[in-house]
Parts: C-alpha cells; structure tokens; sequence
C-alpha cells in the first residue's frame, strides 16, 4: 500500500463523511468545517475558500502557498463616518479594497453580483492618510465596508469574507427592479449584527 493511495483515501473518506452529513468542508483537506470556520482568499482566482483550523495555521505567516492564498484575517473595526465620496464611487453600499500590487478596487453588491470599479489609488492614500485604520488594512484581505444606503452611516474595517457574504445576501434578497421590500431590511440586519473584534 502506498502514502498516496492511503492519504488520497483519507481525503476521500473525509469528503465523502461530511457530503453525506451536508456540512461545509475545508477546501484544502476535505475535513469537516465548524459554522464558524477560517477562511483564504485565493489571490489567482480572486475568491474566498473555507479552511479548517489546522489548515489555517499554514498560511499565518503568509509564507506558505507563495503568495497565492492569504489568511483572511477577523479583525472588524467600526469607525466614525469616513468621506468617501472623494473616491467618486456613485453607490452608498459598497466595499473598498486595497490591493497588493497598490491599486484599489471598489464593490458594489448588486442582483448580478459584485460590481467592481477601479478606485484612484492618489485619493485612496489620500483618505487613509487622515484615518490611520485605513492606512492599517492587510492588503487583499481586509476592506472598508460602506452603507449609506436610506440615510445610515454604517462604515467599517472588515475582512473580505463579511463583504462577500454581504454580497450574496443582496443577491439572495434582492427581488424586481428596485429590489424589493426584503433586500434593505436584510442588509441592515447585517450591519446590525457586525460586532467588533480584533
């Protein structure tokens, strides 16, 4: 019997056991997932991926992966209202996001999905600059999570993983052209329950 047939089992075996029970599981080891479970985000394919505990640890210090998946961090931060009109972005729910390489891109939920601009990364320093926890966010993996939709002024310091659950919520509640008597109320029941962490 060979490492690889009997490691490839395991896998397999634990892939199985957690389809069966219709549990999330990690994207990397097939093992079982908590609720509540760490996540990577996949720079190549610019998505999030559910990781168990012991998988996470590989990639606390960023080293393993070369650079390709990022630890998404818990940190969530609120702040006083940030003016984020200078990034000219026309939307009061959206979410900005640093990136590695310096530009910034901005997200705006919508029935279709994430819509994406691309910010100027000049005004972005700008900002940051007067608030330091802007300057503070891990490249990729955090971002500033806005709604001023329906006179609220909610802003946050999130990791990604939050923005794209927001990003589904809208997607899943969202109903006819204007979005419906169910998409605003579920999207400040989410803010509503963001709590602070570090």
């Amino acid at each position: 019997m060979s490492a690889d047939g009997a490691l490839a089992r395991v896998i397999r075996s634990a892939a199985d056991r957690a389809a069966a029970a219709g549990a999330e599981t990690c994207e990397l080891c097939a093992a079982r997932v908590a609720d509540e479970h760490p996540h990577l985000y996949d720079t190549g394919a610019a998505e999030v991926r559910c990781v168990c505990g012991p998988c996470s640890v590989l990639f606390a210090d960023g080293s393993a992966g070369e650079g390709r998946y990022r630890l998404v961090p818990r940190r969530r931060v609120r702040l006083p209202p940030v003016d984020t009109a200078v990034l000219g972005v026309p939307v009061g729910l959206v979410f900005f996001v640093p990136r590695s390489d310096g530009t910034v891109t901005a997200q705006g939920p919508s029935p279709a999905g994430a819509m994406r601009w691309e910010v100027d990364a000049a005004a972005w320093r700008r900002l940051a600059a007067g608030v330091p926890l802007l300057a503070s966010m891990a490249p990729d993996v955090e971002a500033l999570l806005v709604n001023t939709v329906r006179g609220l002024s909610e802003h946050w310091v999130v990791p990604v993983d939050d923005c794209f659950r927001m990003t589904a919520l809208v997607r899943r509640e969202w109903r006819g052209l204007s979005g419906g008597g169910r998409v605003w109320p579920a999207v400040e029941r989410f803010f509503r329950d963001l709590t602070e962490r570090s």
